[in-house]
């Protein structure tokens, strides 16, 4: 229920002060857009800000958003014109489908990670995705209205967004504010898409993937057309309607070059085993994954066997996931994931010390996997360490400055330390990375009238304040335009 309204009031909001009867721009070249690009990322911080705090599918899952960090890095280390910090993020949903937000935002549903057959389709589609961003489509789509005021545009941005997931609430709201002639142009036009399209293509071939997936999960999708339109059409063919002249270019593209095989990465095994292990009944995700090893039917058996020890530890069977995690491994699982899952078990078993040892031994072998960082950070606090987690936390902060987590983590260990006035301020630094200016003011208010910060921390907090206040009070301004 709480989607459905978040989604009414959204649509409902594109109605807003708008020009009768005025349409949305047509395609032109990137740099046509009115919209800045600072402008452009403020309007997505403020819809990435309603999701994480509204929106209940938000899947804030490290392990699942640092591989898809890690995914769509690789490929927009290659994309034509990729200037944005790009931030990819999941959302709990069975639909297959992806979006672009303004600004370098991309939101996955994690039926379209499960529904992929391989990792290259799921690059395919995220290569998609960011063309739209780095190409601009969406701020090209709405930079041309300047009447509108900024939590206006980032309104129908997110109509643009979200409404394409749910069409008939949309359509429903839209017209009940008098916008329906506004909803019929929220999709992405077919030169849009076309160019997306070619150079999504071009990402996926420099990233190294099968340049084939592209066609061959438009195909895929194209066959669930089959099924009539009454709301089990997937998510992504509404938003992206597949078409076969699409289907014809990109494989005709395809054809064109010589066959380049790409190995699936362990990592797409095993996030598609979490999502799997952590969806459902416990007990039937402990069968599904029993069955599959038990019949060999998987694509990969550490996989499989990894999905099985989650499935048997979150059925609070933690001896049995405890033995099968040792089976993983002599199949020759390893990695991040699976180090976090051993040492999951070991504290469910109550081996505190073998989890804290697993941890620090698997955070040498891997010092750049940031899951791995958080749970380093989080074991050396419950092992009675805390000025040891403190220290990573603020060296990983120097390395990471923009790592909502990392604050999170400090403002944790601050909190059970007794340190409110550095508790506070931790929290301040949480808040604003996550996009809400006024909670972050609030916390160094508290953290200033806490009564146990220094003269050094008492200055720092202050210079904080004034800029922030003077960031907030530029943004309320801008908002008024």
């Amino acid at each position: 229920m709480r989607k459905t309204a978040f989604l009414l009031v959204l649509a409902m909001l594109v109605a807003l002060p708008r020009a009768s009867g005025q349409s949305l721009p047509d395609l032109g070249s990137a740099g046509d857009s009115s919209l800045s690009p600072q402008l452009e990322r403020r309007i997505g911080e403020n819809i990435m800000r309603e999701i994480r705090f509204r929106e209940p599918s938000y899947l804030d899952d490290p392990e699942i958003n640092d591989y898809l960090g890690n995914l769509g890095a690789r490929l927009t280390q290659r994309a034509v014109g990729a200037r944005y910090d790009f931030e990819f993020f999941a959302l709990r949903d069975h639909t297959i489908n992806a979006f672009a937000l303004p600004g370098g935002f991309v939101g996955v549903h994690t039926g379209l990670i499960t529904s992929a057959d391989s990792e290259s389709e799921l690059a395919s589609v995220l290569s998609h995705e960011i063309a739209h961003v780095t190409q601009r489509h969406i701020a090209r789509m709405i930079g041309q209205q300047q009447q509108m005021q900024l939590p206006v545009m980032a309104a129908l941005a997110a109509a643009i967004l979200l409404g394409r997931a749910r069409p008939d609430l949309a359509s429903g709201a839209a017209a009940a504010a008098s916008a329906g002639a506004v909803q019929t142009q929220l999709s992405f036009s077919r030169d849009y898409e076309r160019e997306a399209d070619r150079i999504g293509f071009q990402s996926l071939e420099a990233a190294g993937f099968d340049v084939r997936a592209m066609g061959t999960f438009f195909e895929k999708m194209q066959r669930g057309m089959r099924l009539s339109d009454d709301g089990t059409l997937p998510g992504y063919m509404r938003t992206h309607p597949i078409t076969t002249e699409r289907i014809a270019d990109a494989q005709g593209r395809a054809a064109a070059l010589p066959y380049k095989q790409n190995l699936d990465s362990p990592e797409f095994q095993f996030v598609r085993a979490k999502l799997r292990a952590d969806s459902g009944e416990p007990r039937e995700a402990v069968a599904y994954f029993n069955g599959l090893v038990r019949d060999k039917r998987y694509p990969s058996e550490t996989a499989a066997r990894y999905g099985l020890a989650l499935s048997l530890l979150r059925a609070q069977r933690a001896a049995d996931a405890d033995a099968e995690v040792q089976r993983l491994r002599a199949t020759g699982g390893s990695g991040p994931m699976v180090e976090i899952l051993a040492a999951r078990v070991k504290l469910a078993v109550g081996d505190r010390t073998s989890a804290a040892a697993l941890l620090a031994e698997a955070f040498k072998r891997y010092p750049d996997s940031r899951p791995l960082l958080y749970a380093q950070a989080e074991a050396l606090q419950e092992t009675g360490r805390s000025q040891d987690a403190l220290a990573l936390l603020t060296q990983s902060i120097r390395l990471y400055p923009r790592d909502y987590r990392l604050f999170r983590l400090q403002a944790k260990i601050y909190s059970a330390l007794g340190k409110r006035a550095l508790q506070h301020q931790a929290q301040a630094e949480l808040y604003y990375l996550q996009g809400s200016l006024p909670a972050a003011i609030e916390q160094l208010q508290l953290a200033r009238g806490a009564g146990d910060g220094d003269f050094y921390q008492l200055s720092m907090l202050d210079a904080r304040l004034k800029e922030l206040r003077a960031q907030h009070a530029e943004e309320q301004k801008d908002a008024k335009r």
